[in-house]
């Protein structure tokens, strides 16, 4: 009995080390990218193996571009369409947590989100595609760490670098170069809108690229950028 309940204390102490290493290397990690750029995110390298099965040569498309270079009308649009609040709040949009909840509840199904920009790149930067029951709480203590560690504008350069849109396609850069071949700083105000309005189903529209909602969904966003602050 006395050797069972060792094997259990040291099991026990194991696993405790085990998570607060994981912590610390999740801390050191967002200390670095305050002021160094992130080479990949867990979201870009879970894709490419992905991409990598069916075609073992597959690359990603991905060109790192400074704040200052990534064009105003960008940075409006995808906080007008991912996280109107995104200056005002914490990490976590719970009025928007609240409405997602209810619409989701009305229809039967996950059709909103209430993720703000930093809940996704919390996301996009350390965990997989997997659904796990520590995941929403993981993802919770990272988002804190990213809102206390860096500014607004370093979360939204960093988010702009790394989301997904297209097959293969991640980042402002790599995504303005693909549709309309023209460097991030060059896009228009309408071409910024369609592009936020692609992301929360990039690889979708990158084949559906005529799609009605797409449309629709690009004049609303572009109607709104315009009274959206930026970092």
């Amino acid at each position: 009995m006395n050797a069972l309940r060792r094997w259990l204390l040291r099991g026990l102490f194991l696993l405790f080390v085990i998570v607060v290493g994981y912590q610390l290397w999740i801390f050191l990690h967002i200390c670095w990218w305050i002021d160094h750029n992130p080479g990949s995110s867990a979201f870009m390298r879970d894709r490419l193996a992905v991409m990598q099965k069916e075609d073992p040569n597959a690359k990603l498309r991905q060109q790192w571009v400074d704040y200052r270079h990534i064009s105003v009308s960008l940075k409006r649009a995808v906080i007008a369409s991912e996280d109107a609040k995104f200056l005002e709040h914490q990490g976590f949009d719970w009025e928007g947590i609240q409405k997602a909840y209810e619409k989701n509840l009305k229809k039967g199904r996950i059709v909103a989100g209430g993720s703000t920009i930093s809940q996704q790149l919390a996301k996009n930067l350390f965990l997989s595609t997997q659904r796990t029951p520590w995941r929403k709480l993981e993802e919770a203590f990272i988002t804190l760490l990213l809102e206390k560690m860096m500014s607004k504008r370093r979360i939204l350069e960093i988010y702009l670098n790394v989301i997904e849109w297209g097959n293969g396609v991640f980042g402002a850069q790599a995504a303005a170069r693909h549709y309309y071949g023209i460097s991030a700083s060059q896009l228009s105000p309408y071409q910024s809108a369609r592009l936020a309005a692609m992301v929360p189903n990039p690889r979708y529209y990158d084949k559906r690229r005529n799609s009605p909602y797409l449309a629709k969904r690009t004049g609303t966003i572009q109607a709104r950028m315009y009274y959206t602050p930026v970092p």
